[in-house]
């Protein structure tokens, strides 16, 4: 069993969606601490409480070193079958130049 150590948190969730990541939110955090991801954030619709029922949950996270795309996958499918909602996984690392402003601007920590 893993014990997580958990801040406190800035998202305020207006949704069904952001109520849902709310109240998994030490699940999410443990298993992202199982994986070795880090600095777990929520972004896009579901921050902004316009998210719809087809929306999906946008995470931006800190991936180890030696996470490969397999395991960035499975990390990404337990998040999805734990929540019950399709979730995007998005290493900050990877973010574009001409996105990463408004993501980082958006992004608040889970």
């Amino acid at each position: 069993m893993v014990t997580v150590s958990v801040a406190e948190s800035s998202f305020q969730p207006t949704s069904p969606l952001g109520y849902r990541l709310q109240e998994y939110r030490e699940a999410v955090l443990s298993c992202a601490q199982e994986h070795g991801v880090k600095n777990v954030r929520v972004f896009g619709s579901v921050r902004r409480g316009t998210d719809s029922t087809t929306s999906d949950v946008d995470l931006l996270v800190d991936l180890p070193p030696e996470m490969g795309l397999f395991s960035l996958a499975r990390f990404e499918r337990e998040l999805a079958e734990l929540l019950g909602i399709p979730v995007d996984v998005v290493p900050a690392a990877s973010l574009k130049p001409h996105l990463a402003a408004k993501v980082l601007s958006d992004a608040v920590p889970l």
